[in-house]
C-alpha cells in the first residue's frame, strides 16, 4: 500500500488540497489559490470516476453515467448558488451555459481523441444518443422563451409576468426531468444499454457497492469544498489577467466546476466504454438544462437580493443552438474516432476565443 502511494502518479496532486487551504488562510494572490484549487480538483475528479466505473458494473452503464453526471455537477451547483448569494446572475447564467458547452464540445471531443488514438473505432449505442440528443434540443428551446421575452419587454422594466413565467418554466423544465429519469431507469432501459457489454474478467477486484457510493460521496463533498474556494478567488484572477466575467464563468468556472465528470468521461474512453462516456458528458448537459437551471431559478427567490430568469445573451444562446447540433451530428452515426473529437475541440477553442475577444457577450 504504501509502495502505491509512493508511486508517482495523478494521486499526488492531492497535496494541493493543504497548499491551496494555506494560501487561502495567508491571503496569498487570487491566481495562485485559484490554480492550485484546480490542481485539487483532478485527483478529486480521478476518484469520482472511479467510484462511479465499479458502481456502473452493478447498474449498468447508463446508471453510472447518471450518477456521475449527478455528483459531478454537485460543484457547479456548489458554485451557481455561492454567486446567486453575491447576485453574481450574469456570470452564473454564463457557467451554466459554459458547463454544457464544456461537456457536448470538450469532455466528449477529448474522450473521441483519446479513445480514438487508442482504438481504430469506438462504436455504441445510437438510440441512446438519439434519445440524448433530442432532449438536449428541446432543452435549448426551453431555454430560449424566457430569453425571447425578455428581449421583447427589454424598453419596459422587469415585469412581474417576466419572473412567473420563469417561474413556471422551471417546473416544467423539472417535471420534464423527472420523467426523462423514469423513462431511462424505469420503462425503457433497453435504449440505454451498452454495445457488446462487459465481459466477466473485468468485474474482478471491483469495490463493493457500498465502498464506491462511500468514496463517490465523499469525493464529491470535497469537489463541492474545493470548488467554493476556486470560485471565491475565480474573479479576481479574471481581474488579474483581464479576464471578463463572461468568460471567467463560460470558461473558468465551467471548465474547472465540471472536471469530475469531463475525466471520468476521457477516462472510460480510453477504457473503450463509450457508452458509459458518452452518458456522462450528453447526460450532465441534459441535467444541467433541465435540472440544474430551473432549480437556482427556483432557489433565487429564496438566496440571493432578486430571481435570477433564464434570460441568456444571444450569442450564449446561438453557441448553444449550434453545439447541440454539432454533437448531434458527429455523434450520431453511432461510431467515433479520433478526427471527430479533434472536430468538436477546434469548435470549443473558437468559441472560446469570441467569448475571450467580445467582453460585451
Amino acid at each position: 500500500m504504501l509502495k502505491k502511494i509512493l508511486t508517482p502518479g495523478i494521486h499526488w496532486l492531492f497535496l494541493f488540497i493543504p497548499i491551496t487551504l494555506l494560501l487561502e488562510g495567508r491571503e496569498a494572490s487570487a491566481p495562485l489559490i485559484f490554480f492550485s484549487a484546480a490542481l485539487s480538483i483532478i485527483p478529486i475528479a480521478r476518484l469520482i470516476g472511479t467510484s462511479t466505473e465499479n458502481l456502473a458494473t452493478y447498474t449498468g452503464d447508463a446508471i453510472g453515467g447518471l450518477l456521475n453526471a449527478t455528483f459531478g455537477n454537485l460543484p457547479e451547483l456548489i458554485i451557481a448558488v455561492v454567486a446567486l448569494k453575491a447576485g453574481l446572475h450574469v456570470m452564473v447564467l454564463a457557467s451554466l451555459a459554459g458547463a454544457i458547452l464544456a461537456n457536448l464540445l470538450l469532455a466528449m471531443g477529448a474522450s473521441f481523441l483519446v479513445g480514438g488514438i487508442k482504438y481504430h473505432n469506438q462504436d455504441y449505442n445510437i438510440t441512446s444518443i438519439r434519445v440524448y440528443s433530442s432532449m438536449m434540443l428541446i432543452a435549448v428551446i426551453s431555454l430560449t422563451i424566457p430569453s425571447g421575452f425578455h428581449l421583447l419587454t427589454s424598453a419596459q422594466p422587469a415585469v412581474e409576468s417576466e419572473n412567473t413565467l420563469n417561474l413556471y418554466l422551471a417546473c416544467v423544465l423539472l417535471a420534464g426531468y423527472i420523467l426523462y429519469l423514469f423513462f431511462m431507469i424505469k420503462t425503457h432501459p433497453d435504449f440505454f444499454r451498452s454495445e457488446g457489454g462487459v465481459a466477466e474478467e473485468e468485474h474482478e477486484g471491483r469495490w463493493s457497492i457500498t465502498r464506491a457510493l462511500v468514496t463517490l460521496v465523499s469525493a464529491s463533498v470535497l469537489a463541492a469544498f474545493m470548488s467554493e474556494v476556486l470560485v471565491g478567488a475565480a474573479e479576481e484572477t479574471g481581474k488579474v489577467l483581464g479576464m471578463s466575467s463572461v468568460f471567467i464563468g463560460m470558461i473558468f468556472l465551467a471548465v474547472v466546476g465540471g472536471a469530475a465528470e469531463s475525466i471520468s468521461a476521457i477516462t472510460m474512453a480510453a477504457k473503450n466504454k463509450m457508452d458509459l462516456s458518452i452518458g456522462i458528458a450528453l447526460g450532465s448537459s441534459i441535467q444541467i438544462a433541465l435540472f440544474v437551471a430551473p432549480l437556482l431559478v427556483l432557489l433565487s427567490t429564496f438566496v440571493g437580493p432578486s430571481q435570477m430568469n433564464l434570460t441568456f445573451a444571444r450569442p450564449l444562446i446561438v453557441a448553444l443552438f449550434l453545439s447541440v447540433i454539432l454533437a448531434t451530428v458527429v455523434a450520431g452515426d453511432g461510431r467515433s474516432n479520433w478526427y471527430k473529437g479533434v472536430q468538436l475541440l477546434l469548435v470549443y477553442i473558437i468559441m472560446g476565443m469570441m467569448l475571450y475577444f467580445i467582453p460585451t457577450a
